[in-house]
This record gives C-alpha cells, structure tokens and sequence, in this order.
C-alpha cells in the first residue's frame, strides 16, 4: 500500500512582509485581511507541533514572514526547534524564513531543523513579472547554499498565476537540477488584495500540472499544498493517481485548510496509507 507523507505549516510570524510578491497576502503593500503578528511564542509552538505529531503529521515547518533569514530569525527558528527536538516528538523539522545564507542555514541544522524550505515559485523569465524586490537568482542561490549546509531541500512552485505552459517547464526544469527531496506544488487563488489575475486554474488543467511535476520529478516528494481545495473540492483522488504522495495537512499561512483528521480519514479512503517515517 502506498503511503502518504503528511506536513503541517506552523506560521509563526505572520504579515507585514516588505516584498511584493504578487501572490502573497503577507506582503505589507496590498493590505490583505490577515491576522500580523511579530513573533509567535515558543510555548504555542510546542502546542501546535504536538498536535501535528497527534494528528499524524510527520514533517513539522516553521515559517516567517519577511524577505531573509537575519541573526534574529535564525535565533528564534533554532531556539523552537530545540524545544520540539527537547519534547522528544520526532518530527521531521523544516525550516522556511526566505533568503538565506549557507552560514544560517548551517546555524539551524546544528539547532535540530532537517530540511529547509525555499520556493523557486515560477520560471526565471516570469518571475520579475510576480516580484521585483528580489531575484530569481537570489532564491536559486538559498537553495544551492541549502544543500552546501547538509540540509533537506524542499522547493517546488505555483501555478496559475498567469504563467505559460514553456514557463512551468522551465520551473521545473530548474528544480530538477537541484533535486529538491520535496516538491509543493501550490495553486494560485485570486485574492481581492492582490494584483494577480482573477481565474483560478481547471481541475484538468490543473491534474496536468500534477502529471508534468511527476515526469520533471519522479523521484521527489510531490506534495500538494495550497489552492487543492479550491480548485477540487472534496473529490482528490486523482491528484494520488497522478503522482501526488505527501499533502500539507491543516491550514496554511494565511488561508484555513480542511481539519486534519477529515483530510486523513480521506486519504484512506482512496486506498492509501499514512506514512509513519521519514523514509
């Protein structure tokens, strides 16, 4: 029976993001609704990453809002993952603060963290179209310095923010030098703040996302994250069947996902099962 990897997203700095990324809502330029807050304490974190641990969840991602990880971030992300790693839940700890220098990333790994998330979120030709205040050069740098620092790479994209088809093969082109052990892929969903487009991909358009990733990338973790219960609803099997094989359980970021436990009992209703290592 195959299994499927669970991760859940823990936000523990949330908005006031200076970037403009035209997809994010943590950007301070566009005034999305969103809950803001600094930094979130560390006892609600060990809340939040015992209940991924009891709802089955095995990778644990602590994230912040801002362009870098700075000396202060870095210290507050390796301060949390020593309480988790000191709690004895054996999650599977990842950490995703932007920008980072191989230095930073070496500074959370001796901290407990195992993998490190950093999106290359589109094609190298498109991207200035979805952000100008910082490169694509810049998160292909973070995450080539993230497996010079001995760490997991997890990068993966969005898709539907208007993008063309020769630009997401060239997304995943770029991924598949790097080798990413996981693989999100996301959906964008059109939010009145931003100054992205207003279509939300197909279901079939879509599943053909999910089929290109998987031949790009048959040996990663395809993980499915934000945007699948939008675009298809209550019905996901066919995502399993094209290739997908972990899922972010939960919320996310700044958007309420389905409960966990509705998300597992589903996934075991396709005739899969739940991953219980890391492997």
């Amino acid at each position: 029976m195959q299994e499927i990897f669970l991760c859940t997203i823990c936000n523990v700095s949330s908005g006031s993001c200076a970037e403009d990324c035209a997809y994010c809502t943590q950007s301070a330029r566009y005034h999305a609704d969103i809950e803001r807050y600094q930094y979130k304490p560390i006892p609600q974190i060990l809340e939040e990453a015992h209940r991924a641990s009891k709802n089955g969840a095995l990778g644990f991602c602590l994230v912040t809002s801002g362009k870098e990880l700075d000396s202060k971030r870095t210290g507050y992300i390796a301060q949390a993952a020593r309480e988790i790693m000191r709690a004895g839940l054996h999650l599977h700890l990842i950490g995703c603060s932007g920008i980072a220098s191989t230095e930073a990333l070496i500074a959370l790994k001796e901290a407990g963290i195992a993998s490190y998330n950093h999106n290359l979120e589109t094609s190298r030709n498109f991207f200035p179209k979805i952000c100008t205040t910082h490169s694509f050069t810049e998160r292909l740098q973070t995450c080539e310095n993230t497996l010079k620092a001995g760490l997991g790479l997890c990068s993966g994209g969005i898709f539907g923010m208007g993008e063309s088809w020769q630009d997401r093969m060239d997304l995943l082109s770029a991924l598949q030098t790097l080798k990413p052990h996981s693989t999100p892929i996301n959906f964008f969903i059109p939010n009145q703040a931003l100054p992205l487009g207003k279509e939300i991909l197909s279901r079939e358009e879509a599943l053909e996302c999910v089929k290109l990733a998987r031949e790009y990338l048959p040996n990663a973790r395809l993980m499915i994250a934000g945007g699948r219960e939008v675009v298809f609803g209550e019905d996901q099997k066919e995502l399993f069947e094209c290739g997908i094989n972990a899922v972010v359980l939960g919320d996310y970021l700044t958007t309420k996902g389905n409960k966990p436990q509705e998300e597992v009992e589903r996934i075991k209703s396709y005739g899969y099962g739940i991953a219980t290592t890391c492997e």
